[in-house]
């Protein structure tokens, strides 16, 4: 295969560990370069090792950045303020001298194939030099992602460790299956604080994520000012799920959120669930109500009982001022109107608002995403339908499909990182399937429901939803391991998924887990090498 005038041998990994079969391997040392090479989730396309050839990070190494690029000294940045915690060694950051510096550690915006796109990159490790070259700011951070997985754990350390500090020569090209590789927090069930999002969205990064989808409302919890519709989130947003203080996001912080992500090249989808979902808006505002009577605000989990009053035009000139104010906070091109489980919305009606409500989203300049539901509606050309069922066929998508609707794939029995690993789990829920690390990562997006090909599906998400989950810790443990699992599906070439290859791999993440102290599941269908 050639990429960009590059002759590449194979497109899939070239190296391999030790293992077969379905089961987990024998536990493997992280310690080595070669293992850590071949240990890289999600996999890479290429990854061709140089045998008996190491780069060692020294108090000496500068991290040189493409002249001119704020964007690339931004990553190198980044990068720096990791390796400068954990080596103790200044890295300082300054402007490449050349084309190709023949010392240190290179973030280049030239010189990768042109085939490997906006976020591919080419990361070549010699004795002398690490170089990462990408043709956009995004296939930059990327390469970093792959560099960081490549040193020691002990590189992730907040405290300085005594090294040493090696990197298996190479080189990797990649780049990713699918455009859309997705996480969603719902943080209406249970408020989360903006530092628990930052931290998620610092740990999703690292696995090539570049979605974060915000569930900012639902019957428990409207979680962002709305300078038009004060009440929501003060009223609104008073409580959660078994009561509680709740919370909301301001506007300045929601903004912080955005920023924070886009540096680490995650897109915030913000979702503002419609017509059904939507208790807490009711209760904020009477006049929502057909009836004009506010209900009680909600702290319990059924769902399916609430509906905006599709007849009042005042429902809409709320959602129009409601989306505008979140659509001028959100540089990212989609807003997400849930649609999901309106049971006490009519079909007619369902089908009217929905007509409505995709219209007001593109007259604020987005492209609707909403729950595939919004299929039994008509949608426009533009919307991009979530399929979150647990069968394999569903004709109304199906149809989307052929008619030119683009999909994003979280199948509840295989992404939703809500669900129970098994019956001793003491979080989540049960009614998807109990939903272990292999489940998540044994299937193929682009093969998976029926009449819906691969040209369709426009990536994957993995939702997590919080009726049990309260703080970082739940989110963690919950999380990992199956979000890197689904990392991989969207990320990685279908000719590279293989879960004997994949358990091994992710095993290799608990050492570097367990010094960046995320809280993560030991499952017992991976092996988990010493220091996890």
């Amino acid at each position: 295969m050639t990429i960009g005038g590059v002759r590449l041998l194979t497109t899939t990994i070239i190296l391999a560990l030790a293992g077969s079969g379905v089961g987990p391997a024998a536990p493997v040392a992280v310690g080595t370069t070669a293992v850590r090479l071949a240990s890289v989730v999600p996999a890479p396309v290429v990854a061709t090792p140089a045998s008996g050839v190491t780069y060692r990070i020294t108090a000496t190494t500068t991290i040189y950045t493409e002249p001119g690029s704020p964007a690339a000294a931004d990553i190198a940045g980044q990068l720096a303020a990791i390796l400068r915690r954990s080596t103790g060694y200044p890295m300082p950051v300054v402007d490449a001298p050349s084309a190709t510096p023949s010392d240190g550690i290179a973030l280049l915006l030239s010189g990768a194939p042109t085939g490997a796109g906006a976020e591919g990159y080419q990361l070549d490790v010699t004795t002398a030099s690490i170089a990462v070259r990408a043709n956009a700011p995004a296939g930059l951070f990327a390469g970093v992602q792959t560099l960081r997985q490549l040193l020691p754990p002990a590189a992730e350390s907040a405290t300085a460790q005594p090294g040493p500090w090696d990197v298996a020569g190479g080189r990797i090209v990649d780049y990713p299956r699918f455009s859309h590789r997705g996480a969603m927090l719902d943080v209406a069930r249970h408020f989360l604080p903006t530092s628990v999002v930052k931290r998620y969205i610092d740990e999703i990064a690292l696995y090539k994520v570049n979605r974060l989808h915000l569930h900012l409302s639902d019957d428990q919890g409207w979680r962002i000012t709305i300078n038009s519709w004060p009440n929501l989130a003060v009223y609104g947003g008073s409580t959660q799920v078994g009561g509680g203080t709740g919370g909301y996001y301001t506007q300045a912080e929601y903004q912080q959120i955005v920023a924070y992500a886009a540096a680490r090249y995650v897109m915030i989808i913000p979702e503002i669930d419609m017509p059904g979902h939507t208790n807490a808006a009711l209760a904020s505002y009477a006049q929502l109500n057909c009836d004009g009577v506010a209900p009680k605000l909600y702290t319990g989990t059924k769902v399916g009982f609430s509906s905006l009053c599709v007849s009042k035009e005042i429902t809409y000139t709320f959602i129009d001022q409601v989306l505008g104010e979140i659509a001028a906070l959100t540089p990212g091109p989609y807003l997400h109107i849930g649609g999901d489980e309106a049971s006490s919305t009519t079909a007619a009606d369902y089908a009217t608002f929905m007509n409505r409500s995709q219209q007001v989203v593109a007259a604020h300049g987005k492209s609707v995403v909403g729950w595939h539901d919004m299929v039994n509606a008509p949608v426009l050309p533009s919307t991009v339908a979530q399929f979150w069922g647990t069968t394999t066929s569903h004709a109304g998508l199906a149809a989307a499909a052929q008619n030119g609707t683009r999909i994003i794939m979280s199948p509840a029995n295989r992404t939703y990182l809500d669900m129970k690993y098994n019956s001793r789990t003491r979080l989540g829920q049960r009614w998807a399937g109990y939903v272990e690390v292999q489940d998540a990562y044994g299937w193929n997006p682009g093969a998976y429901l029926a009449g819906v090909g691969e040209a369709s599906v426009l990536g994957v998400e993995a939702p997590l939803w919080t009726e049990t989950i309260e703080t970082l810790a739940d989110v963690e443990y919950m999380a990992f391991p199956r979000l890197p699992a689904i990392a991989e599906l969207g990320w990685s070439p279908a000719s590279t998924h293989d879960w004997t290859s994949f358990s091994q791999r992710l095993g290799a993440q608990g050492p570097r887990w367990r010094v960046m102290g995320v809280n993560y599941y030991h499952s017992t269908q991976v092996s988990w090498p010493t220091g996890s």
